[in-house]
């Protein structure tokens, strides 16, 4: 039960942090750019702060590649949402990271069950079903935009499941990529835009919504398989469009209704072929 409170509470943060993105940058209060500077520097700053509190410093861990992967994902995701609502830009979010982790799952020898198959294809199938030709598919660019933005983040999971120490590997890959973004935040051409609102948005998902999410998001992962994992990820678009009619008004058409149904059919599948494979194992 604590395992699903944990596996909840994260996923609801990785929503979160599409809806806070998508409030900023409709309404104004940011561009793009910023925002990511800004939301990597809120996970920095809290979860260095927290290292300090807890006088555990040294536990700080440097992994440049996993700096420039979270960078990657932070940056391209903003990119993508000036264009994309808030359901939309999560089904193909994470649809990137399931192929993404799926794929270097079967590479290191995964297995996968003829039960679970099934249901991570139906779930692939329901992020395909988004993208064939209509009047309501997503622009092409942030839609490609945006699965780099997964393809990063699905890269970084998996990453994540060879490390020791969760807490300092996500602090310092926070701080690293701090440099980075700067960086890449000059050589734009836009002028800087924000405002207060844009600011407190900006923290609250690099400081919460990433921050420590992310850190519990590591300690989960390690216990998982790739497939689960991924796929589990694929209910965040639901919470996601929730939270877009909520807060944003993004009233959902048939298109993503129809999409988030088949996805979570196949979610169900995959949890369920986890539970049966668990009770055999137990038995045997």
């Amino acid at each position: 039960m604590k395992k699903l409170l944990l596996v909840l509470l994260v996923l609801t943060a990785f929503a979160a942090n599409s809806i806070l993105c998508r409030i900023a940058l409709k309404n104004g209060y940011s561009d793009p750019e910023t925002f990511s500077v800004l939301r990597l520097l809120g996970g920095a700053v809290m979860l260095f702060f927290w290292h300090i509190a807890r006088g555990k410093l040294k536990e700080i861990r440097w992994k440049i590649i996993d700096a420039l992967l979270l960078c990657a994902y932070v940056l391209f995701f903003s990119i993508a949402y000036v264009q994309l609502n808030t359901a939309t830009g999560a089904l193909l979010l994470f649809g990137a990271v399931q192929i993404c982790m799926i794929g270097w799952g079967l590479i290191k020898g995964e297995t996968l069950s003829g039960y679970k198959a099934t249901g991570i294809v139906i779930a692939i199938g329901g992020i395909i079903m988004l993208l064939l030709p209509g009047a309501t598919a997503p622009p092409l660019i942030p839609a490609l935009t945006m699965v780099v933005s997964g393809m990063s983040w699905g890269a970084y999971s998996v990453r994540g499941k060879n490390i020791l120490s969760p807490a300092g590997t996500t602090a310092g890959n926070f701080i690293l990529s701090l440099p980075v973004i700067f960086i890449l935040s000059l050589v734009r051409q836009e002028p800087v835009h924000t405002d207060a609102n844009g600011v407190i948005l900006a923290l609250l998902s690099g400081g919460l919504a990433s921050g420590v999410a992310y850190v519990l998001w590591y300690q989960l992962v390690a216990t998982m398989s790739s497939a689960t994992a991924s796929t589990l990820q694929l209910s965040v678009p639901c919470i996601a469009a929730v939270g877009g009619v909520l807060f944003l008004g993004e009233l959902p058409d048939l298109r993503i209704l129809v999409c988030t149904l088949i996805v979570l059919a196949g979610i169900a599948i995959v949890i369920s072929s986890d539970r049966t494979q668990s009770k055999k194992s137990a038995q045997g």
